[in-house]
């Protein structure tokens, strides 16, 4: 069960800080959307800190709102979990404090963890693990139609559909949703094919929803994935009603009580053989709100220390299936559970969705979404579509 959490507002100074002689006491106050499976890793770092800690699970749709509405009363926690294409809306803000003031400076972390929790040239958070995407295959149905290797190209991706889709079963599925989610399942085909987010309307970028569109004009991807979440189509997958899927490490646990379901994971095909797989990079990364008081700053910082160091990193993978963000804690973590070996292989390359438009990036995801939702319901071509959503031109 959560643990409900009442703030208490500090009282401030005019210049924001906590008022003269008056210092919070109370337990060091941690915020995050996660349930109380992570709270033994919270519980590890406040042994190894001698800090005390009061845990406040907030629902994920209900956190920015919270953060923002803390930010303005003064109220903020002392460390505070943000899901990383977050982090620079909320240090634009100015309610974060920059890492460097305890002592992180992101050293031995992959390159698209400091990435995505870094503004204006300042770090403000960091991630003990990370999770992107790869494909689930149903090894069984590929023994069954003679396919021994998983494909590599768009080319292969989409013969081994065809081969694999069968009435009542889709050879290939994905999250074509109209929501952020849509536009993170899109972004490694869009990546890896050299496409951007700056402008959408790219040949590279068109290729890669066309590639999408034949997948659906084939009869290998449902129709009805424009209104699949990512949970729906793990459902499918575990149902037999799709051959492979694209997913996160997240769905591995719900995989492993199926056992029946003898699967495997494989990197995103790229169109190309000679092209690195790019995929999008998530996670929640860990923060210190400026609360004014800098003694219970410092605490935070050095609770936050201890949630990235490496063997709480691997700890957290264990638990949570992720990939640690330090590299060799994640080779180890891959030879201690070969089931998140695809997702180390792909962190490696992986890319945060802030890197290249920061705080923009919400806006660049609504136009990939509506560009997809565009071509996938035939309501124009790939090239339409896209110059549609990226504001050029009126639709028809």
């Amino acid at each position: 069960m959560a643990v409900a959490a009442v703030l208490v507002p500090l009282t401030l100074s005019a210049c924001g800080g906590a008022a003269a002689g008056v210092r919070n006491t109370g337990p060091l106050v941690i915020q995050d959307y996660y349930d109380e499976l992570r709270d033994p890793l919270y519980q590890a770092c406040a042994r190894r800190t001698g800090l005390d800690i009061q845990v406040n699970h907030i629902a994920g749709p209900g956190l920015i709102p919270k953060v923002l509405q803390q930010s303005s009363s003064r109220t903020l926690p002392d460390v505070l979990m943000l899901d990383n294409p977050d982090v620079q809306q909320i240090a634009e803000s100015g309610a974060l404090s920059p890492l460097s003031d305890y002592g992180m400076h992101g050293e031995g972390m992959t390159p698209g963890v400091v990435k995505a929790g870094t503004y204006a040239g300042e770090l403000y958070g960091l991630a003990p693990s990370v999770n992107t995407l790869s494909i689930f295959y149903n090894k069984a149905l590929f023994k069954a139609a003679g396919i021994t290797k998983v494909p590599r190209t768009w080319d292969e991706l989409r013969a081994t559909a065809k081969r694999l889709t069968a009435p009542g079963r889709y050879g290939f599925a994905m999250s074509n949703i109209n929501t952020y989610e849509g536009s993170w399942q899109f972004l490694p085909f869009m990546w890896g094919n050299g496409g951007t987010e700056e402008d959408i309307t790219t040949p590279e970028t068109v290729q890669a929803l066309q590639f999408l569109v034949d997948l659906r004009n084939d009869g290998s991807m449902s129709k009805s994935s424009i209104i699949w979440s990512q949970d729906d189509v793990i459902d499918q997958f575990i149902a037999g009603k799709a051959a492979m899927v694209v997913n996160g490490p997240w769905q591995i646990p719900a995989l492993r009580k199926q056992r029946d379901v003898d699967w495997g994971t494989f990197t995103i095909p790229t169109r190309l053989a000679s092209q690195t797989t790019v995929a999008p990079l998530g996670g929640e990364l860990f923060t210190v709100p400026r609360t004014g008081d800098r003694a219970r700053m410092a605490d935070a910082g050095r609770f936050v220390k201890c949630l990235v160091s490496p063997e709480q990193q691997l700890e957290t993978a264990k638990v949570t299936q992720t990939v640690p963000t330090n590299p060799e804690v994640a080779e180890r973590a891959a030879a201690e559970d070969p089931a998140i070996a695809t997702f180390v292989t792909t962190v490696r390359t992986a890319r945060s969705r802030t890197a290249m438009l920061g705080p923009d990036w919400p806006k660049a995801a609504t136009k990939i979404f509506n560009g997809v939702q565009l071509a996938l319901t035939g309501k124009a071509p790939p090239a339409q579509a896209l110059r549609l959503a990226q504001g050029e031109g009126a639709a028809r």
